[in-house]
């Protein structure tokens, strides 16, 4: 198997091997280009506190310490905001030598404040899977703006496969950069692509949104139903900068359109120190052909989803809030994210999650 992230194909060859395995059994449609995503099972455990695994201890171990109480998601049931949740898995893996993987929450996840990371048995960080792993695969669920009905077998996080490492350093995304443009306007090449907020839009001075802090519960599987204006605050600004609220969250979107070439999956670094005391962009994958024309884009600007931490902070256009680490595909996907798929983003501006309607 050639070095970098697999592709749809490949994870197809890695179910068939059973490496990739689960009940039900795994749907075409979870297949994206670069990723599959995952599906929720039929309990919930409302626990404690956030926890791993830790090494050679099991979740079902931990789960005994940390239960209040089940909640059967056969039927659907509310995940109430600021609590924590422990979901197992449809799928588990029993991944070959060499195979890793990484887990990062969908965008519709991230645009609705969900936290969602996913852990394993003797696991020791969030969402990183070592190589030659058998187990389980579970979703801790955080509701953090707003409540929300959930039901078996729906899909908040996706998980991305890597052959090897194939993570482009500076140079090689120079020239990539050199021969197919990633980025509109001057790249800033940093340890991966930076970006920048957009403050002062093309028309109007609508910027952003921020999410209302006592809004009712969102239904996940309803779509274009919530008008925007019960959930969001609209942010607007005619001098190019806001400032940021501690603990209030934010659906903004970057300067730069952003493409993906076709051989390349990007994920986006979720925060930055240096930049300020706040977390950008809970969901962090961009597919191969996000925003590029042989996926019928014309470059695509990320959402970017803000949360201020411990003081109020003053965000300003153009202002670099994180970078996109671009990595090789081990061979290009037979589809690309827009071209004949169900792809919600491609081409997006500012917008919020799926749910909502905003006219």
């Amino acid at each position: 198997m050639t070095t970098g992230v697999l592709p749809a194909q490949a994870l197809r060859s890695l179910i068939a091997k059973g490496a990739i395995a689960a009940d039900p059994p795994v749907r075409d449609d979870q297949l994206q280009p670069a990723s599959l995503d995952l599906r929720l099972g039929t309990v919930a455990y409302r626990v404690r506190a956030s926890f791993l695994a830790g090494k050679g201890r099991t979740v079902t171990d931990r789960l005994e310490e940390f239960t209040m109480h089940k909640v059967d998601l056969t039927q659907g049931a509310v995940l109430e905001k600021n609590c924590v949740y422990l979901i197992p898995l449809a799928e588990r893996l029993s991944l070959p030598a060499g195979v890793t993987a990484v887990a990062n929450a969908k965008s519709s996840s991230g645009r609705l404040d969900l936290l969602t990371r996913t852990i394993t048995d003797g696991g020791i960080e969030f969402d990183r899977i070592p190589e030659a792993y058998v187990g389980p695969l579970y979703a801790e669920v955080c509701p953090r703006s707003f409540s929300v009905l959930v039901r078996a077998g729906q899909r908040l996080n996706q998980i991305r496969f890597r052959q090897g490492q194939a993570v482009l350093d500076d140079a090689a995304l120079t020239a990539l950069h050199s021969r197919e443009p990633l980025v509109s306007g001057q790249a800033v090449i940093s340890e991966g692509l930076g970006f920048s907020v957009d403050l002062c839009p093309a028309s109007g001075d609508l910027v952003g949104y921020r999410a209302k802090p006592h809004a009712g519960v969102v239904d996940l599987d309803k779509i274009g139903h919530y008008p925007a204006a019960d959930f969001w605050e609209e942010v607007r600004t005619k001098d190019g900068r806001i400032i940021l609220d501690p603990g209030a969250f934010y659906i903004l979107v970057s300067r730069e359109a952003v493409t993906i070439p076709p051989d390349y999956a990007a994920e986006m670094a979720p925060y930055l120190a240096m930049v300020g005391e706040f977390r950008v962009h809970y969901a962090g994958f961009f597919d191969p052909g996000f925003g590029h024309a042989a996926a019928g884009g014309q470059g695509s600007r990320g959402v970017l989803e803000v949360r201020c931490h411990e003081a109020p902070f003053v965000l300003e256009h153009g202002q670099v809030v994180g970078r996109l680490v671009y990595e090789k595909m081990s061979e290009r996907p037979e589809t690309l994210y827009g071209a004949g798929i169900a792809s919600n983003y491609q081409g997006q501006g500012l917008k919020l999650a799926k749910q909502f309607k905003t006219s």
